[in-house]
């Protein structure tokens, strides 16, 4: 009997206990992590629950979720042909960036047009990054690494997978968890290029009526201008600028809420357990994951503080009345639409009549496209 229940255990546990690696334990403390920060703190749980729970299902021995080699036969796993079939084609983030277009209203953009520049402004990071990464990883891996700082995941998919990177996993898992930690990563920054006396400037904000067919023409002729200026960023202005229009055209109200809620959702979870594919120990605990990490974080920092400075040199130019809060700046990357409420927020606590909310989002939105075409600019050098 004895026996019996040793050949059972040796059946059932054997072959996974001779494929445990210590290393598993920490990916599943990482998991468990991205798991707290969803449903303790609400950082962006439809994106950082599943990629938790990925991270801990990808990291079980034998791990029936992802293609592996097991006793000299290749078993496919669903979460790698998902990616195959989702990542790896660039599929799921230019679906994506379909609902993200139906939620972005430009109407404060379209009201108040120079807010653009901050957008561009808070791209800085990401040149600046790229110079600081050619010294560790081939040029292509860097250029990758470097888009992380627009803080727009579907972006970074799709520039990593074009080059080629060989880093495709820890960049996504880095672009993603920076948009999450926005609410811990900007403030600190803007808090410490301002002071208190411009936390405290009042922007009053005049509703302009923005006609409707404005609104229609302006996905339409962004489009067309960003093709011409950065052709490799068609197909993600393309599709952002695709959901906008549906969001905008006034009939296709059902399919523009779908697009919104249901699509932009469904693919978000997609997204974040499949790239949990990318997140298996071998390839994830390196030295050069932590390095992507470390200059990941650095593009963020640099694009938010790019937008703030940028603002307080116009406010040098700018007569007493007209001064710009140079909070809004760092709305302009495209963490949408978590930056520009962060920055109303702000501006709240310093001010509670400060309402900066309007001129934020419009930065923000900018934002958003300044990125897709820093995205193709960037693809236009290194493809």
């Amino acid at each position: 009997m004895v026996e019996f229940v040793k050949n059972f255990i040796d059946l059932l546990f054997g072959d996974m206990m001779s494929n445990f690696d210590v290393r598993m334990l920490v990916m599943w403390a990482i998991g468990g992590i991205l798991i707290f920060l969803a449903i303790k703190k609400e950082m962006e749980p439809t994106l950082l629950l599943p990629m938790g729970f990925g991270a801990i299902l990808v990291n079980l021995p034998i791990s029936g979720a992802i293609t592996q080699v097991i006793n000299g036969e290749v078993q496919e796993g669903a979460l790698s042909v998902l990616f195959d079939a989702g990542i790896a084609n660039e599929l799921f983030p230019l679906i994506l960036f379909i609902g993200i277009g139906a939620m972005i209203d430009f109407g404060p953009l379209l009201s108040n047009p120079k807010l653009m520049i901050f957008g561009a402004a808070a791209q800085f990071g990401i040149f600046f990054t790229l110079c600081l990464a050619s010294m560790f990883f081939p040029i292509n891996d860097a250029a990758s690494i470097a888009i992380i700082g627009a803080a727009d995941g579907p972006t970074s998919i799709v520039v990593a997978n074009k080059l080629n990177s060989e880093y495709l996993g820890a960049i996504m898992v880095a672009a993603y968890s920076y948009m999450a930690l926005v609410p811990i990563i900007q403030p600190p920054v803007i808090k410490l290029l301002t002071t208190k006396k411009e936390r405290m400037i009042r922007m009053p904000y005049t509703q302009t009526e923005v006609k409707k067919i404005t609104r229609i023409l302006f996905p339409i002729v962004i489009t067309v201008v960003a093709g011409l200026v950065a052709p490799a960023s068609v197909s993600l202005v393309g599709f952002l600028m695709f959901g906008n229009l549906i969001r905008e055209c006034g009939v296709l109200n059902s399919l523009s809420e779908t697009a919104q809620k249901v699509l932009a959702n469904l693919i978000t979870i997609f997204l974040g357990i499949t790239i949990a594919t990318k997140m298996h120990y071998e390839s994830f605990l390196a030295p050069d994951t932590l390095l992507i990490l470390g200059l990941g974080l650095f593009a963020f920092i640099f694009d938010t503080a790019g937008g703030v400075m940028f603002a307080k040199l116009l406010n040098i130019f700018l007569p007493k009345g007209k001064k710009i809060n140079p909070m809004i700046g760092a709305a302009g990357i495209s963490a949408f639409p978590m930056s520009g409420r962060i920055v109303h927020k702000m501006g709240l606590a310093e001010d509670p009549q400060n309402f900066l909310l309007m001129h934020s989002i419009g930065v923000n939105v900018s934002g958003q496209i300044a990125s897709v075409i820093a995205g193709g600019l960037i693809l236009n050098f290194f493809m």
